[in-house]
């Protein structure tokens, strides 16, 4: 059987982050040759060894800049011959503070990641993906982006943003046979949630994550797989008729 990527070319930000490698070794195995974009050389190595896959390959760029994200759509054009899938992945978390303690470089350097580089991602996305006759952008939003949420100030309002993004992009794009839309994760077992469970709680993150754990009917966080397999609907043909879309992936934390 034909995987349900085959002959598609993909670029993941944050390719080297839980989430970003997780789709990179899913679109791989689904027959999608992949570009995974990221800010280390080591770390994007150590995540192409381990998805271990001759149909992915790595390159350095900073999101927050127009020239390296037009450059890594260019190197997957020279690589594989074009682009077909865009996954807008690239985010950072921030700090774990009140909006009066929250210093203004902080503020500014989350939202540089998480909204400018989607932005910047997509105009440099969109005329390859056309030129291909139309495609798929996802964008990685939260949970976060669909409520508020005490002491997130930068996070949460960088993630409504890239929603608000996604919907402006999915009407300019209808046109073009481009579907946009944001794939919304409750906590994901990666190092950001580490780190957001410190802030939480610093030096009891075990503590923290039960808190967490508590607010989420499952009963436990997603595994970056199962991001991914939304993803991958998103990026098939299989949601053709799928653009302007939030999907929540929360265990049934807004249920």
């Amino acid at each position: 059987m034909q995987g349900r990527l085959e002959g598609k070319v993909a670029v993941i930000t944050g390719g080297a982050g839980g989430i970003g490698k997780a789709a990179g070794k899913l679109f791989a195995a689904e027959g999608a040759d992949v570009l995974l974009v990221d800010l280390e050389q080591a770390a994007l190595d150590a995540a192409c060894d381990e998805i271990g896959s001759n149909r992915v390959s790595s390159y350095v760029a900073d999101v927050t800049r127009l020239a390296d994200n037009h450059a890594m759509i260019e190197r997957a054009v020279e690589r594989y011959g074009g682009v077909d899938i865009f996954l807008a992945n690239a985010g950072i978390e921030g700090d774990v503070k009140s909006i009066i303690d929250y210093e203004e470089r902080r503020f500014d350097e989350v939202m540089a990641v998480n909204v400018k580089g989607s932005f910047l991602g997509l105009k440099a996305a969109i005329p390859a993906i056309e030129k291909r006759g139309g495609g798929s952008i996802v964008m990685t939003s939260s949970i976060a982006g669909l409520q508020g949420n005490i002491n997130f100030s930068a996070y949460t309002a960088s993630k409504h943003a890239v929603i608000g993004l996604m919907r402006s992009a999915a009407l300019e794009c209808a046109g073009k046979k481009i579907r946009v839309n944001t794939v919304n994760p409750s906590p994901v077992e990666t190092r950001m949630m580490r780190s957001l469970e410190e802030g939480l709680a610093p030096g009891a993150g075990a503590a923290a994550k039960q808190m967490v754990l508590g607010t989420i009917p499952l009963g436990r966080y997603a595994e970056p797989e199962e991001i991914a397999g939304i993803m991958l609907f998103l990026a098939s043909d299989e949601s053709a008729f799928v653009t302007g879309s939030v999907y929540e992936v929360d265990g049934g934390m807004r249920t």
